[in-house]
């Protein structure tokens, strides 16, 4: 559990049910008096293994989770999450994306519930990116896990946590060995003592990035916002309601870029509306009640489904560089009904400010890019009208109809579009095309310093800055100019390490190692005959 300060336990039942009934019976914290001899028994041989654990395999895991009662969300999320052309991309844990998204929001307890050392992983990545939240934690063996009981302990968390005075929602998130075991969060209270309860489940077997894994919570959230506007009146948002219609902004971004996208949709008669996900319960109601969407990162598919059912308009890409900019605010202005002229206006005004910002600030020289934020093929719109060559973008996202426009405005300018790129296609395009300047994940960078390419980590360097309107336009120019002119200076480091050891030999020795091949060929056979087998294993008979 949290350290946070908690109301007196509650009583708790000493039987112990599994998991097909495990919320049916009256409960003590539901103030009733629970039946022990209506109590399934344990399976005591169930308790002697360690049950499914993350070293089952993905394939065990998923085929467990189908068989389970957690089989629905799985199947929402391969339409909502597609795979291809390959298997998932090489990412962070994708649980990272829903707990940062939990722990920025105001009036917000977060609880997971997984293997201990994926919990570790998480708190420990979350609290160095700035979290100053606690997690709690419902921990669990191979008894509770198979018996019923973690159920309870969480159920029993949730209710002990419920406190009005201290928070609007809780979130409970099953991690892989809860999801693939079938806890069902779906059997919580929707609601305690005014406290909204959310359960997720984010497997890395079902959710195939961190960045996806922030629609699970906002399309979550936004579901349950828009049931409760459904039912009547909600609360008003702290900061009032803006007199003009707004535009609900989907997807992280840089602080100043909503304050000026709100300078740009001013003379269309709109304003910016909240950004999702939000930083607090009541932006969500603000978020629902808006003129139309801008999909600005767009593969929050659970949470546009939530928007359309709102019967909202979503519309993609972002005002990014000149003609990104121009193509948005004629599609933002139709939807929201606005005058021609009125859009025209806008036009007129801000896109020769965008042009000579682009003119003042160029970029020369040829970039390739990847990363797995979502925000990877704007960033290459803007690099291209800059001046700079992009052969390459690759981003671990997947494709949607909301990030066509941005698709083909790239394809038309001669770029390589790899939706659900891996690390093997990022290191394969910089090999091919031989940039002056890689930007991509930390491996890509990694690798390219390596062969003294000059290389940006993309999240830290390239998303952390405004992108749009006259602000973006000449944002990235100076940390990219500034990489690409390091080229000879990487190159006087190469020729100084020279001879050093490196592969088999990096290191510091008293005499150079030996190289043995054939021990990494012995062991390479076996990885692949080991490979084999499991894929003959998952394929039907």
């Amino acid at each position: 559990m949290s350290p946070d300060d908690h109301s007196a336990e509650a009583p708790r039942e000493t039987a112990e049910v599994v998991y097909g009934v495990a919320a049916a019976p009256p409960m003590a914290n539901d103030g009733q008096v629970s039946s022990v001899e209506s109590a399934p028994a344990i399976n005591v041989a169930a308790t002697q293994g360690d049950g499914l654990g993350c070293h089952s395999g993905k394939a065990q895991m998923r085929a467990a989770a189908e068989a389970s009662d957690n089989s629905g969300a799985l199947k929402q999320y391969a339409a909502d999450y597609p795979l291809g052309p390959h298997d998932q991309p090489q990412s962070m844990c994708p649980a990272f994306g829903s707990l940062r998204v939990g722990l920025r929001m105001r009036r917000t307890a977060t609880i997971l519930s997984g293997s201990a050392c994926c919990v570790y992983g998480l708190t420990f990545t979350s609290h160095f990116y700035g979290a100053r939240r606690s997690v709690g934690y419902v921990p669990f063996n191979s008894e509770t896990l198979v018996t019923g009981k973690l159920f309870e302990d969480i159920r029993e968390a949730v209710f002990r946590l419920a406190d009005p005075e201290r928070y609007d929602a809780v979130v409970i998130t099953n991690l892989c060995v809860p999801t693939a075991s079938g806890v069902p969060l779906k059997l919580l209270p929707k609601e305690i003592n005014g406290v909204r309860i959310i359960g997720i489940d984010v497997p890395g077997f079902g959710v195939p990035t961190h960045a996806e894994a922030k629609d699970v919570l906002a399309g979550a959230m936004l579901k349950y916002a828009r049931t409760e506007v459904e039912l009547g009146p909600v609360q008003a948002p702290a900061a009032g309601r803006s007199d003009k219609p707004t535009v609900t902004l989907v997807g992280e971004m840089f602080p100043a870029d909503p304050v000026g996208i709100g300078m740009m949709l001013e003379p269309l008669g709109l304003a910016a509306g909240p950004m999702v996900p939000t930083r607090e319960w009541r932006e969500l109601y603000v978020a629902l009640d808006c003129a139309a969407v801008a999909a600005i990162h767009p593969f929050y598919t659970a949470s546009f489904r939530e928007f359309e059912a709102a019967g909202r308009r979503i519309v993609g890409s972002a005002p990014v560089g000149h003609d990104g900019t121009a193509a948005w605010l004629d599609a933002i202005g139709q939807a929201c009904g606005v005058k021609r002229e009125m859009i025209a206006a806008a036009q007129n005004r801000f896109l020769p400010m965008i042009k000579g910002a682009l003119a003042k600030t160029p970029i020369n020289g040829r970039i390739t890019l990847s990363g797995y934020e979502g925000s990877e093929l704007l960033v290459a719109r803007l690099l291209i009208e800059s001046g700079a060559e992009v052969p390459y973008v690759g981003t671990a996202c997947p494709r949607t109809r909301w990030s066509d426009p941005d698709r083909e405005w790239l394809e038309a300018e001669g770029v390589r579009v790899q939706y659900r790129a891996s690390l093997e296609q990022d290191l394969a395009a910089m090999a091919e095309f031989e940039p002056d300047l890689a930007i991509g994940t930390t491996p890509v960078v990694q690798k390219a310093k390596a062969r003294a390419i000059p290389a940006l980590y993309f999240t830290n360097l390239i998303s952390a800055r405004p992108l749009f309107g006259v602000a973006g336009a000449g944002s990235l120019a100076q940390v990219v100019n500034a990489a690409l002119g390091n080229k000879a200076r990487f190159e006087r480091m190469k020729e100084f390490f020279e001879g050093v050891g490196e592969g088999y030999s990096a290191g510091i020795w008293e005499s150079k190692p030996a190289d043995r091949p054939e021990f990494r060929d012995r062991y390479r056979r076996q990885i692949e005959k080991q490979a084999l087998a499991r894929k003959a294993a998952e394929e039907p008979v």
